[in-house]
């Protein structure tokens, strides 16, 4: 689908280390600012243990998880809506994101400097915050004056639309609002969607924290404060260690699960932001399975079955017939298709249908 979750946060505070972790890559991370203008692109597949489930079922061929991409966009720093540090680029690349994931610093270490002096991550989320309304609001600016011609002549229907609704918006933004706070009407997220406004995009706040708080991160003041702040703006929450999850992309499934057992956690915290930054993004998953092939596919919440089964291919929308379904624990539970097929756990389903994350499709089509 094509779908990119950008990752932001302050220089030095562990963004390309994280990025490595997620994609198994090797973006340069050091302690000094503004290390490139490029942003750093990588595809993470997204864990599923459904689909580990159903490859011991099937035995197929082969195995395709769904994925999405990571993109490790510049530090961004205090006046970056008017070009300092690498601003303009930064803005230029988030635009283009669909959810962002914002990396906070949470620990403390004098051998790595902080271009602000101290750490402080609501102090950091209250700049970028404000960085990214400012920058919403000169598009806005940049648009109104435009748009108020139009609206004038009350016979535009749209241009008052727009005209009404820019003003909302920017009323938001000047209290010091994301856009993402608003509840807006279904015409209104549509019409935005056009403006690519970077404070409308969905975010998670990720607590970057050091090993020793790895274990229990209860005490940590600096991860309360930001839960408690994402409370209040109904904003998800991970918290990883970037340094240590950048190690363990290395290893081997079994050296990183014994390394987590010594560690004292059970999963890497890669995948706690894997999932939530897939969730934010408004996915789902239903699964195909058979002896040629075990595979994700990525589809949007309350889409129905026609719809899905253009994920695969568009003739398949086309020509469909019917959704032969079953969901996956009644599948993993019989045993067996044959043993599914024989409980009655496969049902028909028709165009209404709307497909839960989990369902196990095959598709009737005609062409």
């Amino acid at each position: 689908m094509g779908l990119t979750a950008g990752i932001v946060g302050m220089p030095n505070i562990g963004k390309s280390m994280l990025f490595n972790a997620l994609t198994k890559s090797a973006a340069l991370s050091g302690n000094f600012p503004f290390k490139s203008a490029d942003p750093n692109i990588g595809v993470v597949e997204v864990p599923d243990d459904r689909i580990d489930a159903l490859v011991k079922m099937y035995n197929p061929k082969k195995t395709i998880y769904t994925s999405f991409e990571f993109i490790d966009l510049a530090g961004l720093v205090k006046g970056s809506s008017k070009g300092e540090g690498l601003g303009n680029q930064f803005l230029s690349h988030i635009r283009n994101v669909d959810a962002i994931c914002h990396v906070v610093r949470c620990f403390e270490d004098d051998n790595i400097i902080h271009v602000d002096g101290s750490v402080n991550p609501l102090r950091d989320i209250e700049t970028i915050g404000l960085e990214l309304i400012f920058a919403d609001l000169e598009s806005i600016e940049k648009r109104l004056p435009k748009i108020k011609k139009r609206a004038g002549v009350k016979s535009d229907k749209e241009a008052v639309e727009e005209f009404e609704l820019l003003t909302k918006l920017k009323e938001t933004l000047e209290e010091g609002m994301p856009i993402r706070s608003m509840v807006l009407l279904e015409d209104e997220a549509k019409l935005i969607k056009n403006f690519s406004f970077i404070t409308a995009k969905p975010m998670l706040y990720v607590c970057n924290i050091s090993e020793d708080d790895l274990a229990d991160y209860s005490d940590n003041t600096h991860v309360n404060a930001v839960i408690e702040l994402a409370k209040k703006e109904k904003t998800p929450v991970s918290v990883v260690c970037a340094k240590i999850e950048q190690e363990l992309a290395s290893l081997s499934k079994t050296e990183r699960l014994e390394i987590l057992e010594e560690l004292g956690v059970s999963t890497p915290g890669i995948n706690d932001i894997i999932a939530k930054s897939y969730d934010m993004l408004g996915l789902a998953t239903f699964l195909t399975a058979g002896e040629k092939e075990v595979r994700a596919w990525t589809f949007r919440k309350g889409a129905k079955a026609p719809e899905c089964a253009g994920v695969i291919h568009s003739d398949i929308e086309k020509g469909f017939i019917k959704a032969e379904t079953i969901y996956i624990t009644d599948l993993l539970a019989a045993g067996s298709e044959e043993k599914a097929k024989q409980l009655n756990k496969f049902r028909l389903e028709g165009k209404e249908y709307i497909v839960k994350d989990g369902d196990v499709l095959h598709f009737r089509f005609n062409i």
